[in-house]
């Protein structure tokens, strides 16, 4: 409703509401004296430092500083825009929110038909739940059985059938009095204009209901179970449905988990409900259209990184490219994007089926980060050992970099296009700040300066471009100084030839504790579980981390063998690096496997039953 909340009511209804009753009711709270005590629900502790005082009404953290009123814990822990944080806690009493200057008739009129609507689509709703345990509904059972969803997804997900019939939900809505204009207004009906007749939009179709934040059914999508088209249909634009915003699954998820670090963004009902199934509680879908800026405001509020996912096919990419272009924007330091892409053939439903829930999340943990998909799509079909392959690819990266947010991640991408390009930073920072300012002439002035102001940086960049490659042979050859430990040349080759790692043993009892150890074996176990073919995924992974910096300078070491002889040398100082782990001491070895599994590192079958005969073997020595 349009107007403005009176803050005399806001004050009244916290006078009112208890905030020990509406923290209990998310957080485990105990009676500590006056006050109450728990675990902090918005940052990581073991120890309580929560408290919430019934006489002052107010919650403090004395970990985190975190501290407010109700109406400040729900809009931060429920992630609720004001108003709504406002709604929630008066649907507790029982009250309506009243809004200055709300008199207006015609406001108070599309308020009354917003909630008429709502409520019919949840009337539809049930409706549908209904049918599907009916007779009628077998099919639709049948269908949901095959495609491996537990009673309990289908409950959480509210999912429903449409029968065949041409009136059926017409017809249950009519005998509750609803006309058939309401019906049609908010999607349900359809008419035709040439006869006059209306009918169900839905028919023989299993229903996913689609709800907002607050859990209310605002629309649906149906999917049909044989081959006939087309296969999904979605509700049209209603007074309280818009595609562009709204994303299936979105109330779910936050309902499955109170601390959501990202979301799986799917293309589907499908896999969104069969992750599900396996216990992936995380995932969204846009609702028959491509990404929006409005999608991504929506999820941003909510977490700080978003993972699109899509077919590894030719439309899976102009997906994602689409996708890329709508981020670029949304990317303020502190949100991150990732871009997953399956297997050609396979979507989420099918892949997490036939590799499972662990598999998947690996895929998940090992997305391509924004800026090697940036990188990756600038480069495509560029020679860039060509200086004109290379100027396209920088001004490719530049029209990018116009778009993304003034902050740290744009000053890491400017520099990392420098490494890429051979170009000087500061060089890439001038033709940055050129191209700004031919987009904000071209804003004001119409598109008749674009032109010019494109061609002048591609000249400006093939330049450069220029300048820097008669400067590349000056590279000095201190990546040929120190010599590599056996465990750092190992790090070398997997860095270079990545799908190496397929050649090492399955456990890695064969790496010392110290050195360089650490981190090979933390590259050797994304390397496994991310299936990473490309140096550089494999380095954006750890940029802006310790361990990028270390594995930079190894990726910088020329190797200075031919490929063919790479598999046999790392072989070599595996069987190495296994003779010298033969010659240790039992006391030494005790120790090693010993500081393993107190790391937290699991030892396999084997490991364990070697510690237990060390065990034995120094116990009879002492």
């Amino acid at each position: 409703m349009a107007g403005q909340i009176p803050q005399r009511f806001i004050d009244d209804l916290l006078g009112r509401v208890d905030v020990v009753e509406v923290v209990g009711e998310r957080v485990q709270l105990k009676k500590a004296g006056r006050n109450y005590s728990g675990l902090c629900p918005f940052h990581q502790e073991k120890t309580p430092s929560f408290t919430v005082s019934a006489d002052k009404q107010f919650y403090h953290c004395f970990g985190c500083g975190a501290n407010g009123n109700a109406l400040r814990f729900l809009m931060e822990y429920d992630k609720l825009p004001f108003p709504e944080a406002v709604e929630q806690l008066a649907g507790r009493l029982g009250i309506e929110v009243p809004r200055e200057g709300a008199d207006d008739p015609r406001a108070q009129q599309r308020e009354k038909k917003r909630k008429e609507g709502v409520n019919l689509l949840e009337l539809a709703a049930s409706f549908y739940r209904e049918r599907l345990k009916m007779q009628e509904g077998q099919p639709a059972q049948r269908y949901l059985s095959g495609r491996g969803l537990s009673d309990e997804v289908i409950k959480t997900y509210g999912i429903g059938y449409a029968p065949a019939g041409w009136e059926a939900l017409k017809q249950h809505l009519s005998e509750r009095g609803i006309g058939e204009p309401v019906q049609v207004e908010y999607g349900l009906l359809i008419h035709r204009e040439d006869t006059g007749r209306t009918y169900d939009r839905f028919r023989d179709r299993v229903m996913f209901p689609i709800r907002d934040l607050r859990g209310r059914t605002i629309a649906f999508g149906g999917r049909v179970m044989g081959d006939d088209q087309p296969k999904y249909l979605n509700s049209p634009e209603t007074p309280v449905f818009h595609k562009g915003r709204e994303l299936y699954g979105l109330y779910e998820a936050r309902q499955a988990s109170n601390k959501l670090e990202q979301l799986i963004m799917v293309e589907g009902y499908m896999d969104v409900v069969a992750l599900a199934q396996y216990g992936i509680h995380n995932a969204v879908a846009t609702l028959g259209t491509a990404t929006t800026e409005d999608h991504l405001t929506r999820l941003f509020r909510l977490v700080s990184r978003v993972v699109f996912c899509f077919d590894g096919d030719r439309a899976g990419r102009q997906a994602a490219s689409r996708a890329l272009e709508t981020a670029l924007p949304q990317m303020i330091d502190g949100r991150e994007a990732r871009f997953l892409f399956l297997p050609e053939g396979d979507d989420p439903d099918t892949l997490v089926r036939r590799e499972g829930t662990q598999a998947f999340q690996d895929r998940v943990t090992c997305a391509m980060p924004l800026s090697e998909f940036l990188f990756e799509q600038a480069a495509q079909g560029r020679d860039l050992n060509t200086v004109e392959g290379r100027e396209r690819f920088a001004s490719q990266v530049l029209e990018a970099l116009n778009k993304v947010p003034e902050g740290m991640l744009k000053s890491l991408l400017l520099e990392s296009l420098a490494k890429r390009s051979g170009l000087a930073q500061e060089q890439l920072k001038v033709l940055l700040e050129k191209r700004s300012q031919a987009s904000q002439r071209s804003v004001t002035q119409g598109d008749v300066s674009q032109e010019p102001a494109e061609q002048l940086e591609s000249e400006s960049a093939s330049s450069a471009m220029n300048g820097a490659v008669l400067a590349a042979p000056a590279r000095s050859s201190r990546s040929r100084s120190q010599a590599l430990s056996p465990v750092g040349r190992i790090v070398q080759l997997l860095l270079h030839e990545p799908n190496l790692v397929v050649t090492l043993p399955d456990h890695l009892e064969w790496l010392p504790e110290d050195g360089d150890a650490p981190l090979c074996r933390e590259l050797i176990e994304l390397l496994k579980a991310g299936r990473y073919r490309s140096p550089q995924v494999v380095l954006a992974h750890f940029q802006g981390s310790q361990q990028g910096h270390a594995l930079a300078a190894f990726a910088k070491r020329e190797l200075l063998i031919p490929k063919a002889d790479r598999e046999a040398e790392l072989k070599g100082l595996v069987e190495h690096l296994q003779y010298v782990q033969r010659q240790r001491s039992p006391q030494e070895e005790y120790t090693a496997l010993l500081a393993q599994e107190r790391a937290g590192q699991k030892l396999d079958k084997e490991q364990r039953q070697r510690l237990a005969s060390l065990v034995m073997e120094l116990a009879q020595r002492q």
